[in-house]
């Protein structure tokens, strides 16, 4: 039982019950449910019962209110319903627990093999319950906001141990309807002076600009009609590319398609093998029926389709009869058939889906090798299928599980694992209505370095800090004090936190002094640094000791200044003497630091003072002054603190030129450079519609150009800039502007001269090979005299045709010619003459160009149109005379139309008069060209003449006649002989295509009179009329003692003899001919071809024919090597025959043109 569940748009439930009816939250609104040919439905307000449909053989016997016989095991079967898009629909199936031990295993298929238990989540849900008062186990299926795609056939399974139960039933989801669309247009009319009046749409077509855009229709193909000429092989990719998602149930269908059926009495027209249909478009299909009174039942898949709401329609006009499924959905893709009594006619209806679009597509990436790489695609339908590929090849999943795939609702997901550097290059995803694709760029590791370590001096007792940053998060390193490898401890601490390593010793003694070293692991570098034990010694000095600054106590060449990175702690403890204890001082610039001040602080000791700067800025670097007094005196030191930074982001980039795949772009160097030099630049780019950027280059660049290559040609892009310092990487520069990487086409190719005057050039060439995205707005022509390097414009503006004719030259002038390509990027190279033309006229003689057709004689039938063009050559105009066997034509009949390069012969209704051979003759004062065409009309022939009974013997008749009076104008090709027995007076066929001038008719019925009629056959077909032989033939009954008489055995057999011998014939060079001879013998003689004696059996350009005793031996496209002496020799037991002919082989020639072959007949 299907319980349909959806929502109303103003939230109201409608429930569907088992009695098939659809009941709102108003209990007096109902209606009926459409049925889809599942279960018997009855409803309140309908008496006609809908026949059950054997989903499986225990479904037989079910009754209308679902309780199953003995032997099955559903108590409520799943029935058939329909849904709206959007809303949610749930079949129930219940099994009785009386008859089975434990709960039974039921499963939910769609289709022939889907299991839908891994399919469920929001969108699909199942459900199971147990009533222990009536012992029934409920199974529910809930469809949850239905889609298109969920429509189709499905089947509930249900078994116990060694029982088995099934169900079919079918889901039906329509569209939702769509509401009129207001016309936004109409608002935006202009109106015309005239009150009343519309002036039409605005037209926009102004502000775009002019540029000839080529639409490709799309050809509706015919799927079936693929499949069946398509090789197994194939089927697979054709599935894929037109959206078949039951490729074996349509390979199934179409084997029974490919069955012949038997002729109908029931049906003027059948049914077409198969139909396609859009998804949502109408379908209807038409038969004619012999009986225009017959009933005729439509069904689909088996079962009737009944009279229910408005999916179908059925149509009765006459002797037609149709069915029209209205909004065509996957549940409708079935087969169809139609019943006329015992006769039926069967189709198969192939339903298509949409093709699925892609929303978003793929995204270049650069990785380093090792990493992980996704691709995300995402389309326009859930569950679509996607191929994705690599440089042309098709990705799989392998063993080694390189490649992952996933399907996440529309999104697809490509995961590549560990990548190696020979997986960079361009990856597709396809789908059934387009594709994407997108570059992987693989580099080598290269480890960076943004911190490095600074020496350290520190005292006893206090913490020594090294610290490291490097660019790789998953790197890890080992520390080493002299060579010797640390480990933790109880005073030695090492961390590693992302990018940043640390060592940190606490309790500093004297023995820890020395040089640490940070070595990463899997680089060939280290980074080192030293630590210096201070040790405060103290000496007796007098009493009035005057005040010192030691600076140079560090055990180091004194060095006033001081560097430190932005953002980083400074602190400078200066040790200081004097006695009594001296005052301390810190100023800059004349002002003074407190001891406590913000970020910038002092601390006073009795031996030493500290300087302490928190989160050093660039405002903090200058010159510090520190001043030590007591009453014995003062000194002063100062100490210069410079802060680096990394540098300021440059401008952004400037766009100097474009390629077809590449980009030049220029940039500043950044005003501030943070205190220390740039090192270098780090670019990136991203498409203009992405949000991910990519690094084009992974060693710094030290230039301010760059050219960025490997782009996409037609796909706009951004760049923007990094500067590099050994403190670190600034902020990104602003993006450049967009560009798109495109580039001039090539040269146009094979520019030639078509023709010359005395003030005018014609010239012609072919496209460039290479257009490009950018397409190709025209074509520059230019000119420009011998020896000169002006060049002029032939026109104004550009031509975008591929022939041009210049006018207007001055006579006698020596011109070059130049054509350029033109679009958005620029002009291409030129495609010029290689010499420079004279502008004169040039003399030519007449020359007629024959086609190949016409060098032959051409057929034409009574009553066809003859329609001949032939071009000529020659300058100036040639004269054009035409002649008809030497006469002038007949202007009434024939028509003549001559141009500068052509003339046309054309005949609306061709009659047999017209046969003959026409002469043409060009001709340009003294010199002439002239050439022959043989036309022959041919029509039907007349009836054979005095048509006899030679002799009537048993069930026999010999039947005579000569042949016809009028052959039509050609050979008569055969003879058409027919009976009838005078009873019925039906004419029956005893021979076609009979060659000879008498037959005998056998097997003739004892006791019957017979009528005989004999048609001529030529290449028109039959004559109107027959001949008929004007008595009957009557065929005796033997007598009781009937004696046949006794004949003289007669010897038919005779030796080979050539009743018409082998011609001498002359051929043109190229064009295949045949050499032909009638031969008599029996037993059959072995006929050999030779030539110079050779024989030619093996050569496969010459084929050998034997027609009712005609021998013909093909040469295809001889060539003057092929001339000689042709023989044919026959032999059998009774002798041998031998006929010789000779062969000539002529080059083309006008006169051979003229001239026919002697050999043929016609001629």
């Amino acid at each position: 039982m299907a319980e349909n569940v959806p929502r109303r748009p103003d939230g109201e439930k409608v429930l569907v019950g088992t009695n098939g009816e659809v009941a709102s939250g108003d209990p007096g609104e109902k209606k009926v449910l459409e049925s889809q040919g599942a279960g018997q439905v009855v409803g309140e307000d309908c008496k006609e019962q809908i026949p059950m449909a054997t989903g499986s053989s225990t479904d037989q016997g079910a009754g209308n209110d679902g309780i199953c016989l003995a032997d099955g095991l559903f108590m409520e079967r799943p029935q058939s319903g329909a849904v709206t898009v959007g809303s949610d629909i749930t079949f129930i199936a219940r099994v009785l627990s009386t008859n089975i031990l434990r709960k039974p295993n039921i499963r939910w298929f769609k289709g022939k093999w889907m299991d839908l238990t891994s399919k469920t989540g929001t969108h699909l849900q199942l459900k199971e319950a147990y009533d222990r008062k009536t012992k029934v186990y409920t199974f529910e299926m809930h469809i949850l906001q239905a889609k298109t795609s969920d429509a189709g056939g499905y089947r509930c399974e249900v078994s116990d141990k060694d029982k088995f139960d099934c169900c079919n039933f079918e889901l039906a989801v329509r569209e939702v309807p769509i509401q009129e669309e207001v016309d936004i247009l109409s608002q935006f009319r202009r109106t015309s002076t005239d009150v009343g009046k519309e002036a039409g749409e605005l037209d926009f077509s102004g502000l775009l600009k002019k540029r000839e855009v080529k639409m490709e229709t799309q050809l509706e193909v015919d799927v079936w009609d693929i499949l069946q000429k398509a090789p197994s092989s194939q089927y697979e990719k054709i599935a894929f590319q037109y959206g078949i998602t039951d490729l074996r149930g349509m390979l199934k269908r179409l084997k029974h398609m490919k069955k012949e059926e038997k002729k109908s009495t029931a049906f003027l027209k059948k049914l077409d093998a198969a139909y396609q249909v859009d998804k949502g478009h109408r379908m209807r299909f038409v038969v004619e029926l012999a009986n225009p009174d017959a009933d005729v039942k439509w069904m689909k898949n088996g079962q009737e389709i009944q009279v229910s709401g408005s999916k179908f329609d059925f149509e009765k006009v006459g002797s037609r009869r149709a069915l029209t499924i209205h909004h065509c959905s996957l549940s409708d893709d079935a087969a169809y058939q139609c019943e006329v009594g015992d006769e039926r006619t069967i189709t198969e209806l192939f339903v298509r889906e949409p093709p699925v679009l892609i929303t978003h597509g793929l995204e270049d990436q650069a990785v380093m090798v090792g990493q992980r790489v996704e691709f995300e695609l995402e389309v326009s339908e859930e569950g679509a299928l996607v191929k994705w590929e690599r440089d042309g090849q098709e990705l799989k999943r392998e063993e080694t599980f390189k490649y992952r795939f996933k399907k996440d609702g529309k999104k697809h997901t490509l995961f590549i694992n560990d990548v190696a550097l020979e997986d960079a290059g361009h990856y597709i995803a396809k789908t059934s209505g387009g594709e994407s694709m997108a570059q992987l760029l693989v580099q080598e590791k290269q480890l960076e370095v943004y911190q490095s370590m600074a020496d350290l001096t520190v005292r006893a007792r206090e913490q020594g800090v090294f610290r490291c940053e490097v660019s790789d998060e998953i790197v890890k390193g080992k520390w080493y004090k002299d060579g010797k490898e640390l480990t933790p401890s109880d005073r030695l601490q090492i961390t590693h936190i992302g990018r940043i390593h640390k060592l940190v010793i606490d309790s500093v003694k004297p023995e820890d002094e020395g040089d640490y070293t940070f070595v990463p692991d899997g680089f060939a570098f280290n980074l080192s640094a030293k630590l210096n034990f201070l040790e405060v010694k103290i000496d007796y000095v007098p009493r009035q000791d005057p005040p010192k600054v030691h600076l140079d106590c560090l055990g180091q060449v004194p060095d006033t200044t001081i560097v430190v990175v932005a953002g980083n702690k400074l602190r400078l403890d200066v040790p200081i003497s004097g006695e009594p204890a001296p005052t301390v001082l810190w100023t800059k610039a004349d002002k003074l630091i407190s001891e406590m001040e913000g970020r910038l602080h002092v601390e006073n000791h009795p031996d030493h003072c500290v300087f302490i700067l928190e989160g050093a800025e660039q405002s903090d670097q200058g010159v510090y002054t520190v001043l030590v007094r007591n009453p014995a005196g003062e000194d002063r030191a100062d100490i210069t603190v410079r802060v680096v930074d990394v540098p300021n982001p440059p401008e952004a980039p400037r766009v100097l030129s474009v390629g077809e795949d590449s980009c030049t772009i220029q940039w500043d160097p950044p005003v501030c450079d943070g205190g220390q030099p740039v090192l270098g630049y780090v670019l990136e780019r991203k498409k203009k519609k992405s949000y991910r950027w990519m690094r084009l280059n992974f060693d710094l660049w030290k230039e301010t150009t760059y050219e960025a290559r490997q782009m996409i040609e037609g796909v706009p892009y951004e760049m923007r800039v990094y500067a590099v310092n050994a403190i670190g990487m600034s902020r990104p520069s602003r993006p450049s502007e967009s560009f798109t990487p495109i580039a001039p086409t090539s040269e146009p190719t094979i520019l030639t001269v078509e023709d010359v005057t005395d003030t005018t050039i014609s010239l012609k060439w072919r496209p460039p090979e290479r257009i490009g995205a950018a397409g190709l707005d025209g074509y520059l022509v230019e000119y420009c005299k011998d020896g000169e390097h002006e060049w002029i414009p032939a026109q104004q503006g550009l031509t975008d045709r591929n022939s041009i004719l210049i006018s207007s030259l001055a006579t006698g002038e020596r011109l070059r010619f130049r054509v350029r390509a033109v679009n958005v990027a620029g002009v291409s190279g030129a495609a010029a003459l290689a010499q420079p033309v004279t502008i004169r006229e040039i003399a030519q003689r007449p020359r007629i160009c024959l086609p190949r057709a016409l060098r032959q004689r051409l057929v034409k039938v009574v009553g066809e149109t003859v329609n001949i063009m032939i071009p000529f050559q020659g300058k100036p105009r040639p004269k054009v005379s035409w002649l008809k066997n030497d006469q002038p034509l007949d202007a009434q009949t024939i028509s003549i139309r001559n141009s500068d390069t052509d003339t046309v012969l054309f005949i609306r209704n061709a009659q047999r008069q017209h046969s003959g051979l026409y002469q043409l003759e060009v001709q340009i004062e003294n010199t002439q060209d002239r050439a022959g065409i043989h036309i022959q009309v041919i029509d039907k022939p007349g009836p054979p003449l005095y048509v006899k009974v030679a002799e009537v013997w048993g069930l026999n008749v010999a039947l005579a006649w000569q042949p016809p009076q009028d052959s039509g104008n050609c050979e008569v090709t055969g003879y058409t002989i027919q009976k009838a027995d005078r009873k019925t007076m039906e004419w029956f066929t005893v021979y076609e295509h009979f060659q000879r001038p008498q037959c005998l008719v056998s097997d003739l019925v004892m006791g019957n009179e017979y009528f005989f009629r004999v048609y001529t056959e030529n290449l028109c077909g039959l004559s109107e009329e027959a001949t008929q032989y004007q008595d009957s033939v009557y065929i005796q009954k033997p007598g009781m003692d009937y004696k046949p008489p006794s004949y003289k055995q007669l010897d038919f057999t005779e030796p080979p003899r050539f009743t018409h011998p082998l011609v001498d014939r002359s051929v043109i060079c190229g064009y295949n001919t045949t050499l032909s001879c009638a031969l008599r013998g029996t037993p059959k003689p072995k006929v050999t071809w030779y030539r110079n004696q050779v024989d030619l059996s093996g050569d496969a350009r010459f084929r050998s024919f034997c027609n009712h005793g005609v021998l013909t031996l093909e040469i295809r496209k001889p060539c003057p090597f092929d001339a000689g002496t042709y023989s044919c020799r026959a032999i059998n037991a009774l002798g041998e025959a031998e006929s010789e002919c000779q062969l000539e082989i002529r080059e083309w020639s006008k006169e051979a043109a003229v001239s026919p072959d002697p050999a043929e007949p016609w001629a």
